[in-house]
């Protein structure tokens, strides 16, 4: 349960006749200034010296049959300092969170204005009108713009339209590179040449469309929006195309509060690792009680194509196969199975697979403790739901995967909203598939355990690009993840080095090494994290099977150790049975790392680790699997092989 440990509010009194502003993190080294003449404008400074250039933002919406803005002139102004400790109900980072901001609020005219957070890990605004009820608004075009002082590097999650997955690389440009042909989604990295990092997000999206970002002259980035649809076209089971759109973003309430745009900051880049603003700022959970809640790891067959060998059966879709994934579940305290695409007609949610027998299954994985998450398309589910739900219940189905949305305007965000709520009422898990990155929803609806929204180990199957590499792995932790929980559906047993390595459709593999996927799951974060390997080759590598099997989906605390975004990654995490894990990765370079204990409470450890083979640069596949003793005072001297990975559980003595 959410609660607060610690609270303060502080009112000051209104400030009359003011156009300027300023307001300040906790720790005083961000400073927003704004000004609001002659319209709403805003600068954030960093040590005193500016971060990110004046940039106007306005919100203008048509309510009364003109175009009105009215975010300037002289507001009303009050200024509030919080400091809590928040629970979350799902522990993605850590039990325990501490939230410490100063916010200041400015009214304009008594009915709409704007409010400014300033953490010590970043900064936030959000407008707000506060209308008499009526008419629907309408939001004709918000303005975002952002420019970083003196910018090196834009990490930029190129797209083509607004209809994605929202699986990409983030290409690394120069301000000069970026122009208006060239289109980003969320969230979106900035370097400049000191090294600082701004992490460009938004949390709290609800009727709402989601934001984008394209290049524009002198090096800025400008706010794009997918507009409200006027017209669809479904194409497919799965497929909801728009054909046209209307003049204006969204149809709204009169008095509401609009998404958060997140600026985080980072002076080093082990910052972003556990900078919590996306969730902080999200609302809070609308769970009374979260207990059937429960995160976990997940046996996942469309990855492995159902590829099996040593059985007496022909493997497929049929109740046989789903058999053995829920035996090699219960054997190793896997808490779920997903039933991918083909248990049922996708158009038809009813017309089961002919050689699956759902009820025999169902009884068999409630005798094993093993949960059903089912996948669905969001078009069907979101027609058949009700028509479902008996089959759920009798099946006792823990949840569904849903897939295919590929887009975030308001009605697509909308459904995901829609969704949660009724599956909440259910107690039904969610998977979104085909999805934008997550954008506070998982705070709002706890059940709602993970997003894809990245470019991750599915599409290695036809991945001919050798994308999904160790350098693309060590970018996601700095950039994508930082937005929310990630099913990047790791768990290869089949490993290669760049060379060596092919895509192949039903039996998969990684590039880097066995230790690069094994790190994958303590610097990666999914409360519903997937074992995405055919259970075949998980048995032939128990003592893979044995970490794989103890490491948990939720942390108790996190620790960042050491990273560079795209180079590598090293972090600590402890579970809630007190284990201390550390996962680290590296890009293409072999590197050495030197990991301080200085983490670990008082006392000896017993340390079983997971390293690179000393010939992991040319079979990824080699690694050395030790355990031995060490303390606090202790420091890990790692070399990992090119494509390379550590990873290790610590246990107190």
């Amino acid at each position: 349960m959410l609660f607060r440990s610690l609270f303060l509010l502080l009112f000051a009194a209104p400030l009359a006749g003011q156009t300027a502003f300023s307001l300040s993190s906790p720790n005083e080294a961000l400073r927003i200034s704004i000004e609001t003449v002659p319209g709403l404008a805003w600068r954030l400074d960093l040590h005193d010296q500016t971060l990110l250039l004046p940039a106007s933002i306005d919100l203008q919406l048509e309510g009364f049959g003109i175009d009105k803005s009215g975010l300037s002139g002289t507001p009303r102004a009050e200024t509030r300092s919080v400091r809590e400790t928040l629970r979350p109900q799902v522990q993605q980072k850590s039990a325990s969170i501490e939230e410490r901001y100063n916010e200041l609020t400015l009214t304009f005219n008594g009915n709409r204005g704007i409010i400014f957070r300033a953490y010590d890990e970043g900064v936030a605004y959000r407008f707000f009108t506060r209308y008499p009820a009526g008419d629907p608004l309408r939001v004709l075009r918000e303005t975002y713009s952002v420019r970083l002082a003196d910018a090196e590097t834009v990490f930029f999650p190129e797209e083509e339209s607004f209809y994605s997955h929202n699986e990409r690389q983030s290409v690394r440009y120069s301000p000069a590179q970026l122009n208006e042909s060239k289109l980003a989604s969320l969230p979106t990295l900035l370097s400049n040449r000191s090294g600082v990092k701004v992490l460009l997000t938004e949390t709290d999206l609800q009727d709402y469309p989601g934001l984008w970002l394209r290049g524009a002259q002198g090096g800025s980035l400008q706010g794009v929006f997918p507009n409200y649809p006027k017209y669809t076209l479904q194409t497919s089971d799965r497929d909801i195309k728009v054909t046209d759109r209307e003049p204006f973003l969204a149809r709204t309430g009169r008095q509401r509060q609009y998404p958060w745009r997140l600026v985080l900051v980072a002076e080093h880049d082990t910052d972003l690792l556990y900078n919590q603003m996306p969730w902080l700022l999200a609302e809070p959970s609308r769970l009374a009680d979260a207990t059937w809640v429960k995160p976990g790891k997940v046996a996942w067959d469309w990855w492995n194509a159902l590829n099996l060998a040593g059985v007496n059966f022909r493997t497929g879709i049929n109740t046989a196969t789903y058999k053995y994934f829920v035996d090699f579940a219960a054997e190793n305290g896997l808490e779920y199975i997903v039933l991918d695409e083909g248990w049922t007609d996708p158009g038809n949610l009813l017309a089961i697979h002919p050689d699956l027998d759902m009820d025999e299954l169902a009884a068999y994985a409630r005798s094993k403790s093993v949960g059903l998450i089912l996948w669905v398309t969001w078009v069907s589910i979101d027609a058949q739901l009700e028509a479902l739900l008996p089959n759920l219940k009798k099946w006792g189905a823990k949840g569904l995967k849903i897939d295919f949305m590929q887009r975030d305007d308001q009605p697509a965000v909308n459904f995901y909203w829609r969704m949660a709520e009724k599956a909440a009422a259910h107690q039904l898990l969610l998977d979104f598939h085909g999805a934008h990155k997550p954008a506070g929803l998982q705070r709002t609806w706890p059940q709602v355990l993970s997003f894809e929204g990245v470019y991750g180990l599915e599409n290695s199957k036809w991945d001919t690009g050798k994308r999904i590499d160790p350098e693309h792995n060590v970018t996601l932790p700095f950039i994508r993840n930082v937005a929310g929980p990630m099913d990047y559906t790791p768990g290869a047993m089949l490993n290669y080095q760049r060379a060596d390595w092919w895509p192949a459709f039903n039996r998969p593999a990684s590039l880097g090494t066995r230790c690069h996927e094994l790190a994958k799951y303590v610097v990666f974060e999914s409360p519903l994290q997937m074992l995405s390997d055919s259970p075949t080759n998980y048995r032939k590598e128990p003592e893979c099977l044995r970490f794989l099997s103890a490491v948990p989906a939720t942390w108790a605390r996190t620790v960042p150790l050491e990273g560079r975004v795209g180079d590598y990654v090293a972090v600590a995490r402890q579970a809630a049975n007190g284990h201390w894990y550390i996962g680290a990765m590296t890009d293409w370079t072999a590197r050495p790392l030197s990991l301080p204990l200085g983490f670990l409470p008082p006392g000896d450890y017993e340390i079983d680790s997971y390293e690179d083979g000393l010939n992991a640069d040319r079979n990824a596949q080699d690694y050395r699997h030790a355990v031995r003793r060490v303390n606090s005072t202790d420091t890990l001297r790692l070399q990992l092989a090119p494509g390379g990975g550590y990873v290790a559980v610590l246990r107190k003595l």
